[in-house]
């Protein structure tokens, strides 16, 4: 009937409460029900259609947990249990995959097959939290419905018989879905609904009983008839108070911000070549017995598996053998730093800790039954990652900046933001890359922008969607970032100076090298030497905390850290800074592996080489010591700190491009898609204001031609056939989603300004989030401020302003939290037709940069620093006050970097959809309805 494909579902049908099913299968992130699997997030319904005692289950990726939903009691409909894992087993469930609807609801009430009112409402699966007025009513306001939607609100009332029907809406992935028929329904607080539903029913009634009175009747109620039209109000709105005022004609349309996630604990890798059989096994079992084929390790019974093996070929007292080769005492402990990172945290989650064992020598050997010969591995390659894991105090950051966004962003009327988000005129998309760090950043931000409650983890599953190819990966740029690293490598440590071609002191960003210190090769020997000072620090507390971890026999000596628990928190674990221990799920085991490795990797002594690609590494972990760890009082740790962040200051913009024009080439390449998405966002917000600003424009001249129409009877009667009441009192505008369906396939949700109790009805404001990591954020800063360097605009001024330039120069880091904000406002006294009609505003946020040694001598951010949290910068304008960027000039010099609207793929259907909506679906569905049964047509 619709063409629109349905989610999947599956019935587990138990006779007696705990029954064993032999087609039922459930695992960490999946459950399977006669050969169909339902990936985490999946819905668990009672079939008794009385009890609506429903569950979400989250997937271990996104932290895991269930939140259980119900009707609604006081300010609550559903809660979250971070603890509960397994579905329940008591009695017969359906089971069906969950659907992203940006965390809304849509309620539609009809009136006959041709009248259709809809309601948006917070989902109750987002936090749990009911928004009520002040009369205690549930906060519902008008949308607009699109066709489509239209003709399913009259396929339901047709297929039900139901002619005043009330039913619910989900939108997913630029579609629309049924969820729930409930039959003789009304809207709660609409007296426009209750007026349009008189004039429906009235004319259905006449058309039944009196046609012949049906027509002579005027289709609005008697009261209407002489009431005045009232006035639009006005538009306009103050500019932003960012960076000065602007023309009160100005209105805010477009934000979009491109931001890097918060603090991290480092990042850690271990790499091993393992001999051992029971890890061999272990990779063929999860391989399916291919001798030459790798296998990764995610779900906790894989790294259960991995860790059971390891405990035993770990033993917790070693032999201290003098006979032990070096790189047999190396292999012991990188096996003991495997352990100790799969015991870290008292549960798995593979968001944060995967393996992959790579076969790398075989042999023949005979057949367990003895017919013929088999290969066999007999040693593999190891590879653990971990660490770079959200801390508590980046989940505090990037909440603190969506609270910033949303009272600094969005300049208007009284709450501003909250009230434009509540009123559905707010069209707000929030993505992120595929890493665990960025997503819950996301999370965090979207709950402090849009004032939720509760933990993370429903909000990143309702509100954030992962693009990994628009928002991840270097690939695209990896043959010219390995160019720039050798370049870089060659001018450090040969000792010239960064001073290349092109460079002056007018502009010295045009540099090869620009940035780095002059005596960045003297500064080298320093680094390696204070790296081993702290290692042997770190090395000596392992060394105690080994050996009161052998005298208790048991780890629980070490107060508990649980990774679940902590998604939410915002504050620092006081009793393990209280027992001396490091902060967070990092014990001094893995803090001496992650120092040993780069006092390792830095320099190779035996090759008397340097490997300034450590550089980074270094500093992160300096930085990440002395804020979290400046309790362990590591001597020289301020000293390193300082050498590091000297060359890192240099190294880190230079890894993205020696000088502008190959940070140009490398920043278009990392960036394409990303650009290419940013100016589809703006282009649809500026063809959807012009669509408004005509509409609004006809409408004016139709009210000034309906005052000077003579009003006599003969007008009233043309007036009534030229259109029935039936169809007119549906109200919806047919501007609404599907007008941009080809360009942007995203979910909206749009005021019915007819039916809005809010006094600019027509004010719509779209914000774009995008969150990622380190490497987009250089490449689209690198985009903006060189653009103009390519041959085809070299006539061009770049977008940022020479004051700005010499700004990013001295900036060198965008660090946690750091952001860069493109805000498009509309000039509504100016024609359609004139490029100042749209401006670009450009700002940017150097993020958490601030020095945790500069952090001591500023009181506020002093405070700050007891909670192992450092502040974000506030934006800084990248234009001169007072310019004026067009939309024009903005698409112009973007467009040769970004990817063509054409080459992005088409929206595909979620994942697992099969099957559609047809009559035979809708005909299953009317044979379950209860009302209808010995009921005539009067939905006809």
């Amino acid at each position: 009937m619709f063409g629109i494909p349905v989610p999947r579902y599956a019935l587990v049908n138990r006779e007696v409460p705990y029954q064993e099913l032999d087609y039922f299968v459930e695992e960490e992130d999946f459950v399977e029900v006669h050969g169909m699997r339902f990936w985490k997030p999946f819905v668990e319904k009672p079939i008794d259609g009385d009890n609506h005692s429903i569950m979400i289950y989250y997937p271990s990726s996104a932290g895991g947990g269930m939140k259980k939903l119900f009707r609604k009691v006081g300010n609550r409909s559903s809660e979250f249990q971070p603890e509960v894992r397994r579905v329940r087993r008591e009695g017969s469930y359906i089971y069906e995959e969950f659907m992203p609807t940006g965390g809304t609801d849509v309620k539609v009430y009809t009136v006959g097959p041709e009248y259709a009112h809809a309601e948006a409402r917070k989902s109750p699966v987002v936090d749990g939290v009911v928004m009520r007025n002040p009369d205690g009513k549930e906060v519902r306001y008008p949308v607009l419905l699109t066709p489509t939607e239209k003709q399913m609100a009259r396929e339901v009332c047709i297929a039900f018989r139901q002619a005043v029907c009330g039913f619910d809406l989900l939108r997913c992935e630029g579609r629309s879905y049924v969820c729930d028929v409930n039959g003789w329904s009304f809207v709660k607080n609409s007296y426009k609904y209750y007026d349009d539903a008189a004039c429906v029913l009235r004319k259905m009634f006449l058309d039944a009983k009196a046609p012949h009175l049906s027509s002579a009747i005027p289709p609005t109620l008697p009261w209407k008839v002489n009431e005045p039209v009232q006035p639009t109000e006005g538009l306009t709105r103050q500019g932003s108070g960012i960076i000065g005022t602007f023309g009160q004609s100005e209105e805010l349309r477009c934000v979009i911000a491109v931001i890097r996630h918060g603090d991290r604990t480092p990042k850690q890798k271990v790499k091993l070549k393992v001999t051992e059989e029971r890890l061999l096994n272990l990779m063929l079992k999860y391989n399916g017995g291919r001798p030459r084929a790798e296998t990764k390790l995610k779900s906790a019974v894989q790294l259960q598996d991995l860790l059971d093996a390891t405990r035993i070929l770990v033993p917790r007292v070693r032999p201290d053998r003098e006979s032990d080769s070096e790189a047999e005492v190396e292999h012991a402990e990188k096996l003991r730093q495997v352990k100790a990172v799969l015991e870290e945290g008292g549960h798995f989650s593979g968001i944060y800790r995967k393996v992959q064992l790579k076969p790398l020598k075989w042999v023949k050997v005979t057949k367990g039954n003895g017919e013929g010969e088999e290969e066999r591995p007999v040693e593999a390659l190891m590879v653990l990652k971990y660490g770079g894991v959200l801390t508590h105090a980046g989940r505090k950051q990037a909440e603190e900046l969506g609270r910033y966004f949303r009272n600094n962003m969005y300049p208007g009327e009284g709450t501003g933001l909250l009230r434009l988000h509540s009123t559905y005129r707010h069209d707000l998309k929030i993505y992120s890359s595929d890493e665990g760090r960025v997503q819950m950043s996301a999370a965090a931000f979207a709950k402090g922008l849009l004032d939720l409650e509760g933990q993370l983890t429903p909000i990143l599953v309702s509100l954030v969607s992962k693009d990994s190819s628009m928002l991840d990966g270097l690939d695209n740029a990896s043959i010219e970032m390995k160019e720039a690293k050798a370049r870089l490598n060659e001018i450090i440590t040969s000792s010239s100076k960064a001073i290349h071609s092109n460079g002056s002191p007018e502009f010295p960003w045009m540099a090869d090298g620009a940035g780095l210190p002059p005596n960045a090769s003297e500064l080298l020997p320093k680094l390696v030497e204070l790296t081993k000072k702290v290692t042997e620090q770190v090395r000596l507390l392992a060394k105690d905390e080994d050996e009161k971890l052998t005298e208790a026999g048991s780890y629980d000596v070490i107060p508990p850290y649980d990774q679940a628990k902590a998604l939410g928190k915002t504050n620092i674990d006081v009793d393990r800074i209280a027992a001396g221990l490091p902060c967070g799920s990092e014990g001094f085991l893995l803090m001496y592996a992650r120092w040993k490795k780069l006092e390792r990797d830095l320099y190779n002594e035996r090759k008397e080489r340097f490997d300034i690609t450590q550089i980074p590494d270094v500093y992160d972990s300096c930085k990440y010591d002395l804020l979290h760890n400046a309790h362990l009082n590591l001597e020289g740790l301020d000293e390193l700190f300082r050498v590091a962040q000297a060359l890192a200051d240099g190294v880190i913009p230079n890894e993205y491009g020696i000088n502008p024009k190959q940070k140009l080439k490398i920043g278009s390449e990392i960036a394409r898609r990303l650009l290419g998405k940013i100016l589809i966002d703006m282009r649809n917000t500026r063809e959807e204001a012009i669509s408004v600003a005509e509409l609004k424009s006809n409408q004016d001249n139709d009210t000034s031609a309906m005052k000077t129409e003579k009003e006599d009877t003969e007008a009233k009667s043309k007036h009534h056939k030229n259109g029935e009441m039936a169809r007119k009192s549906s109200t919806f505008s047919d501007i609404s989603m599907d007008q941009d369906d080809d360009d942007d396939k995203e979910t909206k949700y749009r005021l019915d300004p007819k039916y809005a109790n809010v006094k600019t009805p027509e004010r719509h404001v779209r914000t774009r989030l995008y969150f990622t990591s380190e490497s987009h954020i250089h490449s689209l800063m690198n985009v903006l401020r060189y653009c103009n360097l390519d041959e085809s605009l070299q006539e061009e001024e770049s977008l940022v302003c020479h004051n700005a330039l010499d700004r990013l120069y001295k900036t060198k880091e965008l660090d946690y939290m750091s952001y860069i904000v493109l805000r498009m406002f509309e000039n509504t006294e100016v024609d359609l037709e004139d490029p100042k009609r749209f401006r670009i505003e450009l700002t940017f946020s150097r993020g958490a940069d601030l020095s945790p040694l500069e952090q001591k001598n500023d009181s506020e951010a002093a405070s700050l620093h007891q909670e192992h949290t450092l502040p974000i910068m506030g934006p800084e304008r990248l234009q001169e006050i007072g310019s004026y960027l067009t939309f024009e000039k903005m698409e112009m010099m973007i467009h040769p970097f970004a990817m063509p609207a054409e080459d992005f793929p088409p929206p595909t259907t979620p994942a697992g959809f099969s099957g559609y909506f047809s009559k035979s679906v809708l005909e299953r569905l009317v044979n379950l309805w209860p009302f209808h049964k010995h009921a005539n047509t009067n939905g006809k």
